[in-house]
């Protein structure tokens, strides 16, 4: 693949990670050689359970849904689409065996680099330091907030809260993981919508 056709197809991720931090001439030239684009289907695993997370991922478009399986059912934890990065947290970070499942809800176009990549990153390129510590302290926040409204908010506010920050979900996301990912039953969830 031309380098004119990569710089192309990775606008949108570049674009982003300049608005954190500029880039230097030799970090572009690194992103452009280290990141892989990835064309996948609907339904394909990025991680399951027992897996080490070996890469990290932005998706330029799709979805992606983590959960994992408690008691025979599937309890999701989040959703993560166009302009979001992805990760298994504790797997990846500490090199582990996941519990969790990330799994691509729609036909997706992700980046992926790799751990090993990443560190080389860091290593080579300090600014890029910066970029992983304000995209590790922006989702870190956002994971503190979700477990806060979880503890704290009534069903209708997690609602109230889910259809601002995602408006399209009943879209592209089935109402029962909707309900796992609230922490209602699906017939609580049906209710809730009859009154918006």
């Amino acid at each position: 693949m031309s380098e004119l056709r990569i710089d192309a197809l990775m606008t949108d991720l570049l674009t982003y990670l300049q608005t954190i931090q500029p880039l230097s001439e030799g970090l572009m030239q690194a992103l452009q050689t280290g990141i892989t684009r990835e064309e996948l289907p609907e339904k394909h695993l990025l991680l399951q359970p027992g897996r080490v997370a070996r890469k990290i991922y932005f998706v330029e478009s799709g979805l992606v849904h983590g959960f994992t399986l408690f008691r025979e059912r599937k309890v999701s934890s989040w959703f993560m689409r166009e302009g979001d990065f992805v990760i298994s947290v504790v797997s990846f970070l500490m090199q582990a065996p996941s519990t969790e499942y990330l799994e691509l809800l729609e036909p997706s176009v992700v980046y992926s680099v790799t751990y090993d990549q990443l560190q080389l990153l860091y290593t080579h390129f300090p600014e890029f330091n910066t970029i992983g510590r304000r995209l590790t302290e922006k989702y870190y926040v956002l994971s503190e907030q979700r477990a806060y409204t979880l503890r704290t908010a009534s069903a209708s506010e997690r609602y109230e809260q889910l259809l601002r920050d995602f408006p399209d979900i009943f879209q592209r996301v089935q109402v029962k993981q909707i309900a796992s990912y609230l922490g209602i039953a699906p017939e609580t969830l049906s209710r809730l919508r009859a009154q918006y």
